[in-house]
């Protein structure tokens, strides 16, 4: 049985960057992310039932989730009942991912992991962590977002101390070089684990 491995961080923390790390040193990564903008996409799971409750929200047979965010903003309602949608339909594609897993190690890829229990599924869980500088100057320079949406996206998600105190491995990913040597020292840390089991 391959391993459950959380892995989360707030927005600009380098999640994802780790996460590919994580692929290099030869562990299957599920990204939540990846798997709702597939289900968002023509053809998607969940593109039938979102057209079903919000006809409006399906623009060329896809999921617009510009619209979706319109539609929320009116009515914070619909954000309920699109996570009722979703978060099955999520929770299914990522049991199927680890069931066909072949590798020791599987991390699951999850922003909201803490703040949606997901973190209860998992055999440990990372949080990737980095100063609120850098985090600020990494978000602003991808120039997606205004300073007031960040701060915003930032309130929502559970402070990054809470998160630390509540994972079993932090990840400082102040350069590329340190985070993927502790990326590869969990990974055998892990594995170490596992053979003793």
């Amino acid at each position: 049985m391959s391993f459950r491995l959380g892995l989360t961080g707030s927005i600009g923390m380098g999640k994802s960057t780790t996460a590919y790390m994580f692929a290099e040193a030869g562990c299957a990564v599920w990204d939540a992310d990846a798997a709702v903008h597939r289900m968002y996409s023509k053809g998607g799971a969940a593109v039938g039932p979102i057209r079903y409750v919000l006809p409006d929200a399906i623009v060329d047979g896809a999921v617009s989730r510009g619209r979706l965010k319109e539609m929320i903003r009116k009515d914070a309602s619909i954000l309920e009942t699109l996570e009722q949608i979703v978060h099955p339909l999520v929770a299914a594609d990522r049991a199927k991912f680890f069931e066909s897993a072949t590798v020791d190690i599987v991390v699951f890829d999850i922003p909201l992991l803490f703040e949606g229990n997901g973190h209860v599924d998992m055999d440990a869980v990372i949080c990737v962590t980095v100063s609120p500088e850098i985090q600020k100057m990494r978000v602003m320079e991808r120039g997606t977002m205004t300073q007031e949406q960040f701060e915003q996206i930032r309130a929502k998600q559970l402070p990054d101390k809470e998160k630390r105190a509540r994972s079993d491995f932090v990840i400082e990913t102040d350069t590329p070089e340190h985070a993927r040597e502790q990326v590869f020292k969990i990974v055998e840390t892990i594995k170490g684990w596992m053979a003793d089991a």
